[in-house]
């Protein structure tokens, strides 16, 4: 299916709301039937009724599917926080007693999840080093139910071979997903290399402004029906219509946008490498990235997310560095039109740095729709102690 028509017309059929380009924002919460037969049918199935839009309603209904199809899977749900995208299918699919194989460092609350909340009902995480196909194969468990992976992860970019680890799980009857956020669709389809369930925090390159929280979840028919029709309807995780809506939006230039983050990262990745204060830059397109072969072979671009240490790795010249920004913002999250920054220090107290710990160092940067010289500028005075 042409992206193009995929981002400008799939799901959209607007002789049904006066012709109009862009989708109305269906903001009701309920919907009405004129005979009881009709009623009832739609309180058997939700799954495929138009009922109450904590379920299914229609300007949701196209952003599904536009994102399965960008995926290249057969539905999607939508959800609103990229963990959310992520909790509620994991406990749709796992029951007291299973084991979960998951790589190392994923995001953090997905950490909080394996570590702080699965146990509660029984549930078990084993963490490995997922760049080392025989680290998963060891932790599988004769009650493992997931393999949960990160590709690349968002802070300093490991990848693990999807292709590879999916036919190990397929062997086992093991469910696979991934979390693709780093990716997006448009530069890795994890489905297409044989991985079950794909996750995607929709606030990041989906929506694209920084306007919106969101999460979207993609796969087959059946487990999205499953997880449709139990744990999402119970914990009732929706998302707004006009969050929706805005996702649509963002949409529909999320090629430009991503080619142009792409293409200013490597500029200024290039630029930081050659200046004496930086130690190492990590960006998995990088050429000295230890998995860039990996990297190019099952992604088709990179995105303007990267990471990069200082040779003077102190708590201080960190954080003076941080602090002396001028254009580029310091928050969390990236995908929007604005770069951002965000020091590793800032998720820790400063009496537990260690400066000999390689991810304490780590200063992740994100390169937004700013023309690349004015960023070089805030970070060469940045950069001046």
């Amino acid at each position: 299916m042409d992206i193009s028509y995929i981002l400008n017309e799939l799901g959209e059929e607007r002789e049904d709301y006066f012709n109009a380009v862009s989708p109305p924002i269906v903001q009701t919460s309920n919907f009405t039937f004129k005979t009881v037969d009709a009623f009832r049918e739609a309180l058997g199935d939700e799954f495929d009724a138009t009922l109450y839009s904590r379920g299914h309603n229609p300007t949701l209904n196209i952003l599904r599917q536009k994102l399965a199809a960008l995926d290249d899977a057969e539905d999607a749900l939508v959800f609103s926080s990229g963990i959310a995208a992520i909790t509620v299918p994991i406990l749709a699919l796992l029951k007291q007693g299973d084991h979960v194989v998951s790589v190392e460092n994923p995001y953090s609350w997905t950490i909080k999840l394996f570590n702080n909340f699965l146990p509660k009902f029984g549930i078990t995480t084993t963490f490995v080093d997922g760049t080392k196909i025989q680290n998963i194969e060891r932790a599988i468990q004769p009650n493992t139910k997931l393999i949960y992976l990160e590709s690349p992860n968002t802070f300093s970019y490991e990848l693990q071979d999807l292709k590879a680890i999916a036919a190990i799980a397929k062997q086992r009857g093991i469910t696979t997903m991934a979390d693709n956020s780093y990716c997006t669709p448009l530069y890795q389809q994890p489905i297409k290399l044989g991985i079950d369930l794909v996750a995607q925090s929709a606030t990041k390159y989906i929506g694209g402004h920084s306007d919106v929280v969101a999460g979207v979840l993609t796969g087959s028919k059946a487990l999205i029906e499953q997880i449709f029709t139990h744990e999402f309807m119970n914990i009732g995780p929706s998302l707004s219509p006009h969050s929706a809506w805005l996702l649509i939006r963002g949409l529909r230039t999320l090629p430009l946008r991503l080619q142009r983050s792409f293409e200013t990262t490597k500029t200024v990745i290039q630029w930081l490498k050659q200046q004496p204060q930086v130690d190492q830059v990590l960006w998995p397109f990088d050429a000295g990235f230890k998995q860039a072969g990996l990297a190019q072979q099952q992604m088709q671009g990179c995105g303007g997310l990267f990471s990069f240490t200082l040779k003077d790795s102190s708590l201080q010249k960190i954080e003076t560095f941080c602090n002396n920004l001028k254009h580029i913002l310091m928050a969390v999250s990236w995908g929007g039109h604005e770069s951002l920054i965000i020091p590793s220090i800032a998720g820790i107290k400063a009496t537990d740095y260690e400066q000999t710990n390689p991810r304490h160092q780590l200063i992740r940067m994100y390169i937004g729709l700013e023309d690349a010289d004015y960023l070089i500028k805030d970070l060469m005075q940045a950069l001046k102690f």
